[in-house]
């Protein structure tokens, strides 16, 4: 049983056992919420490591008091390795990784879990342990792996972070390439980051014109993190990036969901003007309350809008058709909508 696993069931034993205090357990959520928006966010942060494993660090003290609202948002579902392999997105997600990488045939499935309609993770490793392992997290409603994460697959006597620039490069080329095909066309800059305790490196492959990367890569030791952001090219008129920030930068999580003409006009604001109020350390929930807006037309609007932009992008062969009904993806969409118009920034301060 992994560490996590012993902490998550030790916090829901002792929750069992208290009640929480409405104040504590609001912070605490609003704690997590923005540690959520900082994790996803889609535009790097030059000089900066994600700090989730700090985030995670200082919540873990308190998460006792948070029963249900913690524990619920951290629950995942455990499967086995046979329930994985019948499961639709598992099966297809092992499938790309088989047709990618066919030596991972053989690997062993060693964990395996789904958040229902979010996302459902893989980690298979050589048999015998302590070899090559390699981590798939796939987004259950898209059917595409937005994450994955390669361990110990080149020499322990040489980590990666020691190989030239040219030479690592061309690792980090060969696992994008091969599990999501070619990148000749996108610019890549390389920077090393900020971290005191091990030398890591962040990659970025963008499109050329585009305001984020496609792909985001983290390397460490012998370990190469790739996330699938997206990308997208410079926004028109109608559009504004960060409508919120983080240590002064944009977060552009929230941007591909706010950044939507129907919100504004059920609004009746700007974007500008959207971008001003959030400013001041309001949510869109709030901000559409003092327009008599209920939360559910907000969700509805932004939720409808982001399944037509995913049934466009499967007619168009953009990515894998996952046969769900309308219904089922909208349902799929709401966990990440309530997330973002949940979401409150720092109000600035008056000194």
């Amino acid at each position: 049983m992994t560490i996590e696993h012993k902490i998550r069931e030790h916090l829901h034993h002792e929750a069992e056992k208290m009640d929480c205090p409405p104040a504590i357990s609001k912070r605490i959520e609003q704690s997590y919420s923005k540690y959520l928006l900082r994790k996803r966010s889609q535009k790097p942060m030059k000089k900066r490591m994600i700090a989730g494993i700090v985030a995670t660090a200082i919540l873990i003290p308190t998460a006792a008091f948070a029963a249900p609202t913690l524990i619920d948002m951290l629950t995942r579902t455990p499967m086995t390795a046979e329930q994985i392999k019948t499961d639709k997105v598992g099966k297809a997600t092992l499938e790309k990784l088989y047709r990618a990488f066919p030596e991972t045939k053989s690997f062993e499935i060693i964990e395996a879990s789904a958040v229902q309609g979010v996302q459902t993770s893989i980690i298979l490793q050589e048999k015998g342990g302590g070899g090559k392992k390699i981590t798939l997290h796939t987004n259950s409603a898209t059917g595409e792996i937005e994450h994955i994460i390669q361990e110990n697959w080149e020499s322990r006597e040489k980590p990666l972070t020691d190989l030239t620039d040219l030479e690592l490069k061309s690792k980090v080329d060969h696992l994008i390439s091969t599990l999501y095909g070619s990148i000749e066309a996108y610019e890549f800059t390389m920077e090393q980051m900020e971290n005191p305790d091990q030398k890591t490196l962040m990659l970025n492959y963008a499109q050329k014109g585009s305001e984020r990367p496609v792909y985001q890569v983290m390397v460490q030791d012998n370990t190469i993190s790739v996330s699938v952001i997206g990308g997208e090219t410079a926004s028109s008129n109608s559009k504004v990036e960060g409508f919120f920030s983080t240590d002064g930068l944009p977060d552009y999580f929230a941007d591909a969901y706010l950044n939507d003409e129907k919100l504004f006009s059920l609004l009746n604001m700007s974007p500008s003007e959207l971008k001003q109020e959030l400013a001041k350390g309001k949510s869109v929930v709030e901000i559409a309350a003092a327009k008599n807006v209920s939360k559910q037309q907000v969700i509805d609007v932004i939720a409808k809008t982001q399944v037509d932009l995913q049934i466009e992008a499967e007619r168009n062969g953009e990515i894998p058709n996952n046969n769900l009904s309308y219904e089922q993806l909208l349902k799929a969409i709401e966990p990440k909508v309530l997330q973002v118009i949940d979401y409150k920034a720092e109000a600035p301060s008056n000194k």
